[in-house]
């Protein structure tokens, strides 16, 4: 069965090694029929969260503020899959991702829980210089705990600082075949 999948991209360079992995998993999704919206976040008009608990979660723009999430809601809304992009920085997720991940806690508000559980999955994939990712894993799987959605798998691939370092890499065929495996 075709799923509705959504990226949320939190790369700062659209040719990175970050973004290679997305596009791999991208050609392996849409092989197996899917499909899928990324979001490349850097350039993206998103502010951080103000924490005020104005959200209203039936709203086409559940946030109070008004910026480039009011399109990421509907398509997080009406997705199956979230897979979260990023580059390792300073040991978790980079800002822009997590920027964005804040501001989804407005589908949670007021009127009703849109974000948690419903069936959703999501997928983890990240580069980075070293290999020190346990961090972010461990921020990742509490998120998917949080949220009740099926941890589907990550491709996490170290040893990749320039653009271009991951060309060749195995996690390249592993994100491609996590794809389409969905």
């Amino acid at each position: 069965m075709a799923k509705k999948i959504v990226i949320l991209n939190g790369s700062p360079r659209q040719t990175g090694n970050t973004s290679a992995l997305v596009k791999a998993f991208v050609e392996g999704a849409e092989s197996a029929g899917h499909t899928v919206t990324e979001f490349f976040l850097d350039s993206m008009n998103i502010h951080g969260c103000k924490g005020c608990f104005g959200g209203h979660s039936s709203k086409d723009c559940p946030c109070v503020q008004k910026d480039d999430m009011a399109q990421i809601y509907p398509a997080v809304k009406d997705c199956d899959v979230v897979v979260l992009a990023s580059p390792l920085y300073y040991w978790t997720m980079s800002g822009q991702l997590r920027t964005a991940l804040d501001r989804l806690f407005a589908l949670e508000e007021g009127d009703g829980n849109l974000l948690r559980g419903n069936g959703k999955s999501s997928a983890l994939l990240m580069s980075a210089e070293g290999h020190g990712f346990e961090d972010a894993v461990l921020y990742y799987d509490h998120l998917m705990e949080h949220l009740r959605w099926e941890n589907l798998g990550k491709v996490l691939c170290g040893g990749v600082m320039d653009i271009g370092d991951i060309k060749g890499r195995e996690e390249l065929t592993d994100a491609r075949k996590l794809g389409a495996s969905i």
